[in-house]
């Protein structure tokens, strides 16, 4: 007999959104970009569990304490003709790195893509996290060199929206 976890995985819960705050701004200090972070409880909310979430998130706990959480949506590929599931932030706490957490929010996401019939299942990883490249690897991951994210933010997006007719 195999012994249980040190943790469980299960999807967010409104009760969750305090936590998950809190765990987005810890991956913003990890990567240093604080000064963008505007995310509270009262904007997110609205985005997980409103009239028409955008969003959804899974949650891990230890001792009942969500330590971890990735946070996703749905997106789609013109080229498969099928909805991809994409994954915006995974981000588990220093102290429970090393403990399968991880491994078992990206598993459980690629079920979630395979029992939803989508074609594919993308995230991001930044340039210089290398210990993060190699786990994304080691779990599958095929890292994309010839591919560049595109962004427009703030005032540069209200221009681009402006120039619309």
């Amino acid at each position: 007999m195999s012994a249980s976890p040190p943790f469980t995985l299960r999807a967010a819960e409104l009760r969750d959104v305090d936590a998950i705050v809190g765990l987005i701004r810890e991956l913003a200090e990890f990567e240093q970009l604080t000064h963008l972070l505007q995310v509270t409880p009262q904007t997110l909310r609205p985005h997980l569990f409103g009239d028409k979430p955008v969003v959804e998130a899974l949650v891990a706990e230890v001792d009942r304490n969500v330590v971890a959480f990735a946070l996703f949506f749905t997106n789609f590929s013109t080229f498969l003709s099928r909805p991809g599931l994409y994954l915006e932030d995974l981000y588990v706490q220093p102290a429970q790195r090393g403990s399968g957490i991880g491994q078992a929010l990206l598993a459980r996401l690629g079920a979630i893509a395979v029992a939803r019939g989508y074609g594919r299942f993308e995230w991001s990883v930044l340039d210089w996290n290398e210990n993060a490249i190699r786990f994304y690897e080691k779990m599958g991951a095929t890292v994309m060199p010839d591919w560049r994210i595109c962004r427009v933010t703030g005032d540069s997006l209200r221009r681009l929206g402006e120039g619309s007719a």
